[in-house]
Protein backbone atom coordinates (compact mmCIF):
# COMPACT_ATOMS: atom_id res chain seq x y z
CA UNK A 1 0.00 0.00 0.00
CA UNK A 2 1.33 3.43 -0.96
CA UNK A 3 2.30 5.67 1.95
CA UNK A 4 0.21 8.76 2.64
CA UNK A 5 1.99 11.12 5.04
CA UNK A 6 -0.16 13.96 6.34
CA UNK A 7 0.46 16.53 9.11
CA UNK A 8 -0.58 15.16 12.50
CA UNK A 9 -3.67 17.05 13.63
CA UNK A 10 -5.12 16.77 17.13
CA UNK A 11 -8.67 17.26 15.85
CA UNK A 12 -8.53 15.06 12.77
CA UNK A 13 -6.54 12.35 14.54
CA UNK A 14 -7.98 12.65 18.03
CA UNK A 15 -9.19 9.04 18.10
CA UNK A 16 -6.28 7.57 16.15
CA UNK A 17 -4.12 4.86 17.72
CA UNK A 18 -0.83 3.23 16.73
CA UNK A 19 -0.07 -0.44 17.24
CA UNK A 20 3.20 -1.14 19.05
CA UNK A 21 2.74 -4.92 18.98
CA UNK A 22 4.39 -5.91 15.72
CA UNK A 23 7.52 -7.49 14.28
CA UNK A 24 8.37 -4.57 11.99
CA UNK A 25 6.77 -6.38 9.06
CA UNK A 26 6.49 -3.03 7.25
CA UNK A 27 10.28 -3.07 6.77
CA UNK A 28 10.59 -6.56 5.27
CA UNK A 29 11.03 -5.13 1.75
CA UNK A 30 13.24 -2.19 2.77
CA UNK A 31 16.78 -2.74 1.48
CA UNK A 32 18.13 0.76 2.27
CA UNK A 33 17.40 2.96 5.30
CA UNK A 34 18.50 6.52 5.99
CA UNK A 35 21.22 6.72 8.63
CA UNK A 36 22.47 9.71 10.61
CA UNK A 37 25.76 10.38 12.38
CA UNK A 38 24.06 9.94 15.77
CA UNK A 39 23.69 6.22 15.05
CA UNK A 40 26.77 5.49 12.91
CA UNK A 41 28.64 3.65 15.69
CA UNK A 42 25.73 1.36 16.46
CA UNK A 43 24.84 0.68 12.85
CA UNK A 44 28.46 -0.07 11.96
CA UNK A 45 28.42 -2.95 14.44
CA UNK A 46 25.64 -4.64 12.49
CA UNK A 47 25.30 -3.44 8.89
CA UNK A 48 27.23 -1.55 6.21
CA UNK A 49 26.93 2.23 5.91
CA UNK A 50 27.24 3.76 2.46
CA UNK A 51 26.32 6.83 0.44
CA UNK A 52 23.73 7.06 -2.31
CA UNK A 53 23.30 9.83 -4.85
CA UNK A 54 19.92 11.39 -5.53
CA UNK A 55 18.99 11.88 -9.14
CA UNK A 56 18.61 14.36 -10.71
CA UNK A 57 19.64 16.64 -7.80
CA UNK A 58 23.04 15.00 -7.46
CA UNK A 59 23.07 15.28 -3.67
CA UNK A 60 24.43 12.49 -1.47
CA UNK A 61 22.85 10.83 1.57
CA UNK A 62 24.10 8.27 4.07
CA UNK A 63 22.21 4.99 4.34
CA UNK A 64 22.36 1.65 6.14
CA UNK A 65 22.41 -1.28 3.73
CA UNK A 66 19.79 -3.84 4.76
CA UNK A 67 19.86 -5.88 1.57
CA UNK A 68 21.62 -6.25 -1.78
CA UNK A 69 18.49 -6.38 -3.91
CA UNK A 70 15.41 -4.19 -4.06
CA UNK A 71 12.50 -5.39 -1.88
CA UNK A 72 14.81 -7.68 0.10
CA UNK A 73 15.77 -7.00 3.73
CA UNK A 74 18.29 -9.49 5.11
CA UNK A 75 17.72 -8.20 8.65
CA UNK A 76 14.09 -9.30 8.58
CA UNK A 77 13.56 -13.04 8.65
CA UNK A 78 11.01 -15.49 10.01
CA UNK A 79 8.51 -12.63 10.42
CA UNK A 80 10.74 -10.64 12.77
CA UNK A 81 13.68 -8.25 12.89
CA UNK A 82 16.86 -10.31 13.34
CA UNK A 83 19.50 -7.58 13.59
CA UNK A 84 20.76 -6.41 16.99
CA UNK A 85 20.55 -2.83 15.70
CA UNK A 86 17.66 -1.05 13.99
CA UNK A 87 18.11 2.26 12.12
CA UNK A 88 16.12 5.14 13.60
CA UNK A 89 14.47 5.60 10.21
CA UNK A 90 12.79 2.21 10.79
CA UNK A 91 12.05 2.85 14.45
CA UNK A 92 10.23 6.16 13.85
CA UNK A 93 7.60 4.68 11.48
CA UNK A 94 4.67 5.45 10.94
CA UNK A 95 5.78 8.97 11.93
CA UNK A 96 8.09 11.34 10.15
CA UNK A 97 9.29 14.92 10.59
CA UNK A 98 8.92 17.09 7.50
CA UNK A 99 8.69 20.76 6.49
CA UNK A 100 5.25 22.11 7.37
CA UNK A 101 5.05 25.70 6.21
CA UNK A 102 8.01 27.61 7.61
CA UNK A 103 8.81 25.02 10.28
CA UNK A 104 9.20 21.30 10.80
CA UNK A 105 6.14 19.30 11.76
CA UNK A 106 5.18 15.76 12.76
CA UNK A 107 3.58 13.73 9.97
CA UNK A 108 1.87 10.34 10.10
CA UNK A 109 1.28 7.73 7.40
CA UNK A 110 -2.50 7.35 7.37
CA UNK A 111 -2.20 4.25 5.17
CA UNK A 112 0.10 2.44 7.58
CA UNK A 113 -1.14 -0.96 8.83
CA UNK A 114 0.00 0.18 12.29
CA UNK A 115 -2.53 3.01 12.35
CA UNK A 116 -6.11 2.31 13.37
CA UNK A 117 -8.40 1.79 16.33
CA UNK A 118 -6.10 -0.38 18.44
CA UNK A 119 -2.84 0.42 20.18
CA UNK A 120 -1.43 3.53 21.85
CA UNK A 121 -3.52 6.72 21.79
CA UNK A 122 -1.92 9.79 20.25
CA UNK A 123 -3.92 12.34 22.21
CA UNK A 124 -5.56 12.55 25.61
CA UNK A 125 -9.26 13.32 26.07
CA UNK A 126 -8.22 16.93 26.63
CA UNK A 127 -6.55 17.00 23.22
CA UNK A 128 -2.99 17.03 24.57
CA UNK A 129 -0.23 14.75 23.23
CA UNK A 130 -0.20 11.41 25.03
CA UNK A 131 2.97 10.12 26.72
CA UNK A 132 3.42 7.79 23.75
CA UNK A 133 3.24 10.67 21.27
CA UNK A 134 5.59 12.78 23.38
CA UNK A 135 8.11 9.94 23.20
CA UNK A 136 7.74 9.77 19.42
CA UNK A 137 8.09 13.56 19.12
CA UNK A 138 11.31 13.43 21.12
CA UNK A 139 12.69 10.71 18.83
CA UNK A 140 11.73 12.68 15.73
CA UNK A 141 13.41 15.77 17.17
CA UNK A 142 16.62 13.83 17.73
CA UNK A 143 16.49 12.48 14.18
CA UNK A 144 15.90 15.96 12.71
CA UNK A 145 18.83 17.45 14.66
CA UNK A 146 21.12 14.59 13.69
CA UNK A 147 20.10 14.88 10.04
CA UNK A 148 21.26 18.51 9.97
CA UNK A 149 24.67 17.50 11.35
CA UNK A 150 24.82 14.59 8.91
CA UNK A 151 24.14 16.92 5.99
CA UNK A 152 27.15 19.01 7.01
CA UNK A 153 29.23 15.85 7.29
CA UNK A 154 28.21 14.68 3.82
CA UNK A 155 28.85 18.13 2.35
CA UNK A 156 32.38 18.14 3.79
CA UNK A 157 33.15 14.63 2.51
CA UNK A 158 31.96 15.64 -0.97
CA UNK A 159 33.88 18.94 -0.82
CA UNK A 160 37.10 17.06 -0.03
CA UNK A 161 36.51 14.64 -2.91
CA UNK A 162 36.60 11.56 -0.68
CA UNK A 163 33.75 9.61 -2.27
CA UNK A 164 34.10 6.95 -4.95
CA UNK A 165 31.63 4.43 -6.42
CA UNK A 166 31.63 1.01 -4.78
CA UNK A 167 30.93 -2.10 -6.83
CA UNK A 168 29.89 -5.31 -5.08
CA UNK A 169 30.27 -8.56 -6.95
CA UNK A 170 27.83 -10.97 -5.30
CA UNK A 171 28.55 -14.66 -5.78
CA UNK A 172 25.61 -16.89 -4.90
CA UNK A 173 25.89 -20.50 -3.78
CA UNK A 174 23.95 -21.47 -6.91
CA UNK A 175 26.78 -20.20 -9.08
CA UNK A 176 24.89 -17.07 -10.13
CA UNK A 177 26.73 -13.75 -9.90
CA UNK A 178 25.55 -10.15 -10.06
CA UNK A 179 27.08 -6.73 -9.62
CA UNK A 180 25.54 -4.28 -7.17
CA UNK A 181 26.21 -0.64 -8.06
CA UNK A 182 24.76 2.73 -7.17
CA UNK A 183 26.40 3.08 -3.76
CA UNK A 184 29.47 5.11 -2.82
CA UNK A 185 32.03 4.90 -0.04
CA UNK A 186 35.04 6.80 1.25
CA UNK A 187 38.43 6.34 -0.36
CA UNK A 188 40.82 5.59 2.53
CA UNK A 189 43.89 6.44 0.47
CA UNK A 190 42.59 9.95 -0.11
CA UNK A 191 41.74 10.35 3.59
CA UNK A 192 45.33 9.48 4.49
CA UNK A 193 46.59 12.07 1.99
CA UNK A 194 44.68 14.94 3.63
CA UNK A 195 46.80 17.70 5.14
CA UNK A 196 47.33 17.85 8.89
CA UNK A 197 45.31 21.05 8.98
CA UNK A 198 42.27 19.47 7.30
CA UNK A 199 42.58 16.30 9.38
CA UNK A 200 42.58 18.36 12.58
CA UNK A 201 39.53 20.26 11.39
CA UNK A 202 37.71 16.98 10.71
CA UNK A 203 38.70 15.66 14.12
CA UNK A 204 37.42 18.74 15.95
CA UNK A 205 34.09 18.60 14.12
CA UNK A 206 33.64 14.90 14.88
CA UNK A 207 33.71 14.08 11.18
CA UNK A 208 36.99 12.15 11.22
CA UNK A 209 35.57 9.49 13.53
CA UNK A 210 32.47 9.26 11.33
CA UNK A 211 34.66 8.77 8.25
CA UNK A 212 36.50 5.82 9.77
CA UNK A 213 33.25 4.38 11.14
CA UNK A 214 31.76 4.37 7.63
CA UNK A 215 34.82 2.64 6.18
CA UNK A 216 34.96 0.03 8.95
CA UNK A 217 31.24 -0.71 8.59
CA UNK A 218 31.86 -2.38 5.22
CA UNK A 219 33.17 -5.37 7.18
CA UNK A 220 29.49 -6.07 7.94
CA UNK A 221 29.13 -7.39 4.40
CA UNK A 222 30.35 -10.59 6.06
CA UNK A 223 27.26 -10.51 8.27
CA UNK A 224 25.06 -10.17 5.20
CA UNK A 225 26.68 -13.27 3.76
CA UNK A 226 25.88 -15.11 7.00
CA UNK A 227 22.28 -13.86 7.10
CA UNK A 228 21.70 -15.00 3.53
CA UNK A 229 22.28 -18.64 4.54
CA UNK A 230 18.66 -18.91 5.73
CA UNK A 231 17.18 -17.35 2.58
CA UNK A 232 16.29 -18.90 -0.77
CA UNK A 233 19.37 -17.20 -2.29
CA UNK A 234 22.36 -17.97 -0.04
CA UNK A 235 25.49 -15.98 -0.84
CA UNK A 236 28.91 -17.60 -1.06
CA UNK A 237 30.98 -14.40 -1.18
CA UNK A 238 30.87 -10.66 -1.80
CA UNK A 239 33.79 -9.03 -3.58
CA UNK A 240 34.24 -5.29 -3.02
CA UNK A 241 35.79 -3.08 -5.68
CA UNK A 242 36.37 0.61 -5.09
CA UNK A 243 36.24 2.48 -8.39
CA UNK A 244 38.86 5.13 -7.70
CA UNK A 245 37.88 7.90 -10.08
CA UNK A 246 41.23 9.63 -9.48
CA UNK A 247 43.34 6.60 -10.33
CA UNK A 248 43.96 4.62 -13.45
CA UNK A 249 43.19 1.30 -11.80
CA UNK A 250 40.54 0.26 -9.30
CA UNK A 251 41.46 -0.93 -5.84
CA UNK A 252 40.15 -4.33 -4.88
CA UNK A 253 39.39 -5.27 -1.27
CA UNK A 254 39.32 -8.81 0.16
CA UNK A 255 36.13 -10.75 -0.38
CA UNK A 256 33.58 -11.36 2.34
CA UNK A 257 33.47 -15.14 2.59
CA UNK A 258 31.14 -17.52 4.35
CA UNK A 259 32.98 -19.28 7.16
CA UNK A 260 33.46 -23.07 6.84
CA UNK A 261 31.36 -23.60 9.96
CA UNK A 262 28.22 -22.22 8.29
Amino acid sequence: MKTNYVPLDKEKHSALKVSVQHGFEFAKETHLASATMREFAQIASCMPIAFIKDQPKGSFHTIAMLGLEQNSNMYFNDNKWVGHVMPLNIQRYPFDVRPDGDKLGVFIDENSPLVGEEGESLFTEAGEPSDYLKNRQELLGEIANSEMITQRFVAKVVELGLLDPLQLNVQYASGETRNVTGVFTINEKRVNELSDEVTLELKKSGFLGAIYTVMLSLAQLNRMVQLSSTTDKPIRAIQMKLIDENAAEAETAPAAEKSPAE
